[in-house]
């Protein structure tokens, strides 16, 4: 009997943070700074030091579920595993929507970076030369993806570094080295507590994808330690680079006022370094779109392979891993056709598409935890109530209170997304009267 290809265990500790950064994309915190600013009236890195907080709540639920459910799946495992298996289907249906149509906003945001610059081609062929690439890449095979993410991980951080070594300089130029330390960018006459949250909730939205490394579990050596140390870290870096290259930014230009909030960063970048940096600042924000789509790709398909495997959707096609490359191909190219989508909206509408997956998925994995810890409490197995019931209550509320602060076509197209959900469900469960199957471990399906 032949045996089935199985996804390899390559991704170390550093490999998994280096992708979950990617997914992060912290040059991201450049690219919205002037929203922020103005939102919070000039106190962008106080807005982001908020959201860091309240995903870190979060980012501990997930950790915590990685060492209890060590397979491929993310949120979707972890909930049906806890909870329910019919709800552990509606969350991943939920956030199906996350995970298809990210990709697809990443590509066509970084289709809109190169066609500012370039206005004689088609936005179109940027979006498909993005696809292409990445889809080709992924294909190859994780290992592969992941040695093209240390170059452009390593090509997005050394533009933040001269984009923080510039704006230094030119705080110094101006206010001495005294201006360098100032509590304004945390707080000012323009800013207020109310302020602050609403930045934050934006701010939020720039973490989202922190955890789209789980998806990645039976591909990392050691899951059981290194997924739970690599979501904290993911958390805690990325949040730490959006903190401080926001209270810089925010010293270089105090307030909230701008000519143009979408294209504040870019209109600092050339206020700082001329028109050669200009350049490199574009060049890094599209290496930086190109390393985040690839890691959304990949993270995509492994959720549709997890389903696929488990039989919630068709087995045939989603459900199969390549014999040579032991990659999800048809997943790939899935998420790759989906992507192509974009060259029809524009951006506003196509990030609406993202958030009430995530939101839900952030809300119900804290849930799940507290679920968890029921469930061993009464097999007898008492574990830290701190840890797995008070840090997850406090994450479902935030993260249930970000979710309830979208806007109505967010919800509207979620809420229809589930009632889609919950059709498929009653024809896989035949009317609720079985559950979806379940989904074997890696060690179960080998061993």
């Amino acid at each position: 009997m032949t045996q089935q290809p199985t996804l390899i265990r390559t991704l170390n500790l550093r490999s998994l943070v280096l992708f979950g950064l990617a997914y992060l994309t912290p040059i991201i915190v450049l690219g919205i700074f002037g929203i922020i600013a103005e939102t919070t009236g000039g106190a962008s890195p106080a807005a982001y030091m908020v959201a860091m907080v309240a995903m870190l709540f979060t980012a501990h639920s997930y950790g915590r579920m990685a060492v209890a459910y060590p397979v491929a799946g993310s949120a979707y495992t972890y909930v049906r595993k806890s909870i329910d298996p019919r709800v552990g289907f509606l969350v991943g249906w939920a956030i199906l929507l996350d995970y298809l149509f990210l990709p697809m906003v990443i590509w066509l945001i970084g289709g809109s970076f190169l066609s500012a610059q370039f206005p004689g081609i088609p936005i179109a062929v940027w979006i498909v030369l993005f696809i292409v690439i990445t889809t080709a890449l992924n294909i190859l095979g994780v290992k592969v993806a992941d040695k093209a993410n240390y170059v452009l991980m390593a090509f997005q951080i050394l533009v933040i570094v001269f984009f923080l070594a510039l704006s230094i300089g030119h705080i110094v130029s101006t206010s001495g080295a005294g201006g360098l330390a100032s509590s304004v960018p945390f707080f000012n006459a323009g800013s207020s507590v109310a302020s602050i949250s609403a930045g934050a909730a934006i701010a939020a939205y720039s973490f989202l994808g922190f955890d789209a490394v789980t998806t990645l579990t039976e591909e990392t050596i050691d899951p059981k330690k290194n997924m739970p140390r690599a979501i904290m870290l993911i958390a805690l870096i990325g949040g730490g680079i959006f903190v401080v290259v926001a209270y810089f930014t925010q010293l270089v230009h105090p307030g909230g006022v701008f000519a143009d909030s979408a294209s504040a960063a870019s209109e600092i970048a050339l206020e700082i370094g001329g028109t050669f940096f200009g350049a490199v600042f574009l060049a890094g924000l599209v290496a930086a779109q190109f390393a985040s789509g690839l890691a959304a790709q990949a993270s995509a398909s492994r959720l549709m392979y997890a389903m696929g495997r488990d039989s919630v959707l068709p087995k045939a096609v989603f459900g199969r891993l390549n014999a040579k490359y032991h990659t999800p191909v048809a997943n790939i190219v899935i998420a790759g056709i989906i992507g192509l989508i974009a060259i029809f909206l524009d951006v506003a509408t196509s990030t609406s598409f993202i958030n009430f997956g995530a939101f839900t998925a952030f809300t119900m994995v804290n849930l799940s935890v507290i679920f968890h810890y029921v469930r061993k409490r009464r097999a007898g197995t008492l574990l830290n109530p701190i840890s797995y019931v008070l840090i997850p209550a406090v994450g479902a509320v935030i993260c249930g209170y970000l979710l309830s602060q979208l806007d109505v076509n967010a919800v509207t197209l979620g809420l229809s997304w589930l009632a889609v959900g919950i059709v498929v469900l009653l024809l896989i469960t035949k009317g609720f009267r079985k559950a979806p199957p379940e989904m074997a471990t890696l060690e179960d399906a080998v061993g």
